[in-house]
């Protein structure tokens, strides 16, 4: 499922608020290890977006990266 959500953020970066929707459901679904990985990720690969990953994962309770 990681692989997955890698492929559709990547889709749909291009807008902001797909990003934001997108990556609140990988959040939902992803367990634990992913989501860690996930969080680095999104950080190297996104980092115009940083503040609505970390508002993401942090209103999910998962401390930032």
């Amino acid at each position: 499922m990681l692989e997955y959500f890698k492929t559709i953020l990547s889709k749909v970066s291009f807008s902001k608020s797909l990003f934001e929707k997108e990556l609140r459901k990988a959040i939902k679904v992803l367990v634990a290890d992913e989501l860690k990985e996930l969080q680095h990720w999104c950080y190297r690969r996104f980092g115009q977006y940083r503040s609505i990953i970390h508002r993401s994962f942090t209103s999910a309770g998962i401390s930032p990266a």
